[in-house]
């Protein structure tokens, strides 16, 4: 059995433990508030972005953009991955980065990897890393975004890739999120089937085709963006989530570990009675 000064150690070793923790979940609760308001502001221009797209695809006979046009082959794939850059937030990481070896082992895939935990994921295995970003998963800004999206357009128009995916993190819950893959390039026209308004008498200069081909590639950026927000609020979810569980597991073990510390203590104190009174015996004799 473990001795009184070994089991104070080791509460004392859990209870900074236990106040590490409690004070992470306490900041990654802050943060979470900051990041769901960052997140609700994003989508109605998402929203907005898509009715222009599907208003212009209408007033133009259909959506002939070459960002629209299924590629011959369509298995060249460049993925991009958004991770965090911190540990300490449950299965967030390592679920998204399975959901996208997945989806690069079933095509010819190269990778862009947003956050360190993806490129650290990456590195070990085989598939190519084209391009990472570090140290923006809680500080990024739409710019950020649109580095990211003209990058990719880059090689997609200069028929490098066949199309373009985003993997990254839905928000269910503040305690519940998955992973996600979408496809960024080409563009999906069934995403804007009723979208757009009938009959709309909006005249577009110099043409629909050249308006749908400078807001397609803001479509995509605020994809990327939306992606970036949407993945900050899951983080912080997740380490909120597990800071709390580990909270609970420290503050159980110490439970156990005064209750046996008190065990081992009254066994000190008994022994030393019987040795007492062994001893005033044999005096006594």
């Amino acid at each position: 059995m473990a001795s009184m000064r070994d089991i104070k150690r080791r509460i004392k070793s859990v209870n900074s433990t236990r106040q590490i923790t409690k004070a992470m979940n306490l900041v990654a609760s802050s943060k979470l508030n900051r990041a769901k308001a960052r997140l609700e502001e994003t989508k109605p221009f998402a929203e907005e972005t898509r009715k222009v797209i599907a208003e212009i695809g209408a007033a133009a006979g259909g959506l002939n953009n070459p960002l629209f046009a299924e590629k011959p082959k369509g298995n060249k794939a460049l993925v991009i991955v958004i991770t965090g850059d911190k540990g300490l937030c449950g299965g967030y990481n390592s679920n998204v980065c399975k959901e996208a070896q997945a989806l690069c082992e079933s095509k010819e895939a190269k990778v862009i990897t947003v956050g360190s935990k993806g490129r650290d994921y990456f590195k070990r295995r085989t598939i190519p890393i084209d391009r990472s970003v570090v140290g923006i998963s809680e500080h990024f800004e739409y710019g950020d975004a649109v580095v990211l999206g003209e990058h990719a357009l880059k090689l997609y128009r200069e028929r490098d890739i066949d199309a373009v995916y985003l993997v990254s993190t839905k928000y269910i819950s503040s305690i519940s999120s998955t992973p996600k893959a979408v496809r960024l390039l080409p563009v999906n026209p069934k995403e804007f089937e009723g979208k757009g308004a009938s009959g709309s008498l909006v005249l577009y200069e110099p043409s629909e085709g050249a308006v749908l081909e400078y807001i397609v590639p803001k479509y995509v950026d605020t994809l990327i963006y939306g992606a970036l927000v949407e993945s900050s609020v899951c983080e912080l979810g997740a380490r909120m989530t597990a800071m709390d569980a580990a909270t609970d597991n420290a503050e159980e073990m110490l439970d156990s570990l005064n209750l046996l510390y008190n065990r081992v203590r009254q066994g000190a104190i008994t022994n030393e009675i019987t040795e007492i009174v062994s001893g005033s015996n044999a005096l006594s004799q």
